[in-house]
């Protein structure tokens, strides 16, 4: 089973629009179809992304948040990564590659391939939820 790490934003546009993002988070990780990997460091970025108040204009979107956290919560297997990286521009991104790297998971799937200059690191492809959904799930 592949094992990904997912970028926040990709859980916000999931809870926004129906699309490719939509996809991953409910057809495929909460039906445990791949294997979410999560630490402290990243679940805290989730929550506090998803509880910035500018979301609040979206019907329901705490409520929809809430559920979506305690599921990832309940399915993803969770590291402790013990390494530190620096390698991307934005540097609260460095969590997530530091996370992929010490789980050795398959993809990174972001929706802000621009901090990640690289397209792999360490045999971690980064990719787009269209790309994730088009060229590797089929």
């Amino acid at each position: 089973m592949l094992k990904i790490v997912i970028d926040a934003n990709i859980i916000v546009s999931a809870l926004i629009t129906e699309g490719f993002s939509s996809k991953i988070i409910t057809d495929l990780v909460l039906n445990k179809k791949v294997l979410l990997c999560i630490s402290e460091a990243v679940f805290d970025e989730y929550v506090d992304v998803l509880n910035r108040p500018k979301f609040s204009v979206y019907s329901e979107f705490q409520s929809r948040a809430n559920f979506v956290l305690n599921a990832i919560n309940n399915v993803a297997l969770k590291f402790f990564p013990d390494i530190k990286i620096d390698l991307i521009s934005d540097e609260s991104d460095n969590k997530f590659l530091e996370l992929a790297i010490f789980a050795k998971i398959d993809y990174l799937i972001t929706g802000n391939t621009n901090d990640f200059i690289e397209t792999c690191y360490e045999n971690i492809k980064i990719v787009t939820p269209r790309e994730f959904c088009e060229n590797i799930i089929i």
